[in-house]
């Protein structure tokens, strides 16, 4: 038997595995939650503002950078997250000018495709 813990969308699951031979696939027992760590409190907008425009992220990963911070001004094309996937760390740009209302991940949090990052005004 093996032990091995496997983490699906941010949540720990630690399972049994047993090697039954090559003819065989390993068959895993129950998955058994693990408590989660509280998620972070986003950053409020300095203006109170929930933020007009949502960036999202791109591709499922891992939140490895965040290079800005409420309040912020940005530009077009400027780096505001990094994502790793696959061993690759992949920038989230600003699509337009705009000043960050809120930050809504955290470094080192899972985040599917689609998954609100932050938001602008």
């Amino acid at each position: 038997m093996k032990n091995l813990r496997i983490t699906v969308n941010g949540t720990a699951y630690d399972v049994q595995v047993e090697e039954l031979g090559t003819s065989s696939a390993p068959v895993a027992s129950a998955p058994v939650a693990s408590a989660p760590a509280p998620a972070p409190q986003p950053a409020a907008a300095p203006a109170g503002n929930a933020g007009g425009v949502e960036v999202t992220a791109p591709m499922p990963g891992t939140v490895v950078r965040i290079e800005v911070a409420a309040g912020d001004a940005v530009k077009a094309g400027q780096d505001l997250i990094f994502i790793e996937a696959m061993k690759m760390e992949t920038p989230v740009k600003a699509a337009q000018d705009g000043t960050i209302a809120s930050i809504n991940v955290a470094k080192g949090e899972a985040v599917d495709t689609g998954k609100v990052l932050l938001t602008m005004n």
